[in-house]
C-alpha cells in the first residue's frame, strides 16, 4: 500500500515538473516575471519532493544511488533541478533554465517509466495505463490550444478583410481589435507548443514500453514532430523575425490543418497509435 502512495506522489511530482516547464517556456518567450516566479516555486516543490525520495532511497539501500543507470539518472535529474534553481535565483538566463528543465523532465520520465522500474511494481498495468492517460490528456490540451489559436487567426483575417473593404458595422465591432486577435492567437500557440512537446516525450516513452519492435518512422510519430516543427517555426517567425499580421495568420491556419491531418489521417494509418 505504501508503494502505491509513493507512486502517486511521484506521478504528482512529474505533473508539477511539467507545469514548471510550461511556465518557464512562457517566461522565456514573454519575459513574464509572474510566470518565472510561479515556475520557480513549483520547481522548488519538485526539488523538495525529489530530495525526500533521494534520502529515503539512501536510507533503505544504505548507499548512494549511483551504481546503476536508473539510479544515476535520478541523481542526475536532482542535480539538474538544483542547478536550475540556483541559476534562477542568482542569474537571469531564461534560455538555459528552460532547456535545462526540459532535459530534466525528459530524463525523469525515462527514469520513472523505464521497463526495469515498472517491473518492480505490483500495479504495473495500472501505472502504464496512467501514463497513457496523462499523454493523451496533455495532447488533447495542446490540440485545444491550437484550435483556439486557429479560430483567432481566422477571425483576424476576417476582420482584416472587413477593414480593408471598409465594411463598417456591428460585425466589425464584435470581432474585436486586430492586435488583440493576433496576440491571443500567439499566446495560445505559446501554451500549445510546450504541451505538445511534453505529450511527445510521454508518448514516446509509452510506445517504448508497450510496443514491441516499434517503428520510429511511423506516420503518427512523423506527423506529431511535423506539427511541433511548424508551430516552432511560427514562434520563431513571431519572436525572432518579428513577423506580424496576415503572414502569421496564414501560417497558423496552415499549421492547424496539419494538426487535423495528424489527428484524423495519421492516427488511423499508424501501426500502433489509436489516438
Amino acid at each position: 500500500m505504501l508503494d502505491i502512495y509513493l507512486n502517486r506522489v511521484h506521478e504528482i511530482t512529474i505533473l508539477l515538473y511539467a507545469l514548471s516547464v510550461l511556465l518557464y517556456f512562457y517566461d522565456f518567450l514573454q519575459n513574464n516575471q509572474k510566470a518565472n516566479k510561479g515556475a520557480f516555486w513549483i520547481l522548488s516543490i519538485v526539488w523538495f519532493m525529489q530530495t525526500i525520495f533521494l534520502f529515503l532511497y539512501i536510507y533503505e539501500a544504505g548507499r548512494f544511488p549511483i551504481l546503476s543507470l536508473l539510479e544515476g539518472l535520478y541523481f542526475y535529474v536532482w542535480i539538474l533541478i538544483t542547478v536550475s534553481l540556483a541559476l534562477n535565483w542568482f542569474l537571469r538566463t531564461d534560455f538555459l533554465i528552460f532547456f535545462t528543465n526540459l532535459l530534466g523532465f525528459g530524463l525523469m520520465v525515462v527514469q520513472t517509466f523505464s521497463p526495469i522500474q515498472l517491473d518492480k511494481l505490483e500495479n504495473r498495468t495500472q501505472f502504464i495505463s496512467e501514463l497513457s492517460v496523462i499523454h493523451i490528456t496533455v495532447a488533447i490540451l495542446s490540440y485545444a490550444a491550437f484550435a483556439l489559436s486557429f479560430v483567432f487567426s481566422l477571425l483576424y483575417l476576417i476582420q482584416y478583410d472587413l477593414l480593408k473593404r471598409k465594411k463598417w458595422g456591428k460585425r466589425l465591432v464584435r470581432l474585436g481589435d486586430l492586435a488583440k486577435l493576433e496576440q491571443m492567437a500567439y499566446r495560445l500557440v505559446v501554451i500549445g507548443l510546450p504541451l505538445l512537446l511534453l505529450s511527445l516525450i510521454l508518448g514516446l516513452e509509452f510506445a517504448y514500453i508497450v510496443v514491441e519492435d516499434i517503428v520510429w518512422y511511423d506516420s503518427k510519430i512523423i506527423g506529431s514532430f511535423a506539427c511541433l516543427t511548424v508551430y516552432g517555426i511560427y514562434l520563431y517567425m513571431r519572436v525572432k523575425k518579428k513577423y506580424y499580421g496576415k503572414t502569421l495568420a496564414y501560417w497558423n491556419i496552415a499549421s492547424f490543418l496539419l494538426v487535423l491531418i495528424n489527428f484524423f489521417l495519421f492516427g488511423n494509418t499508424s501501426a500502433f497509435h489509436v489516438f
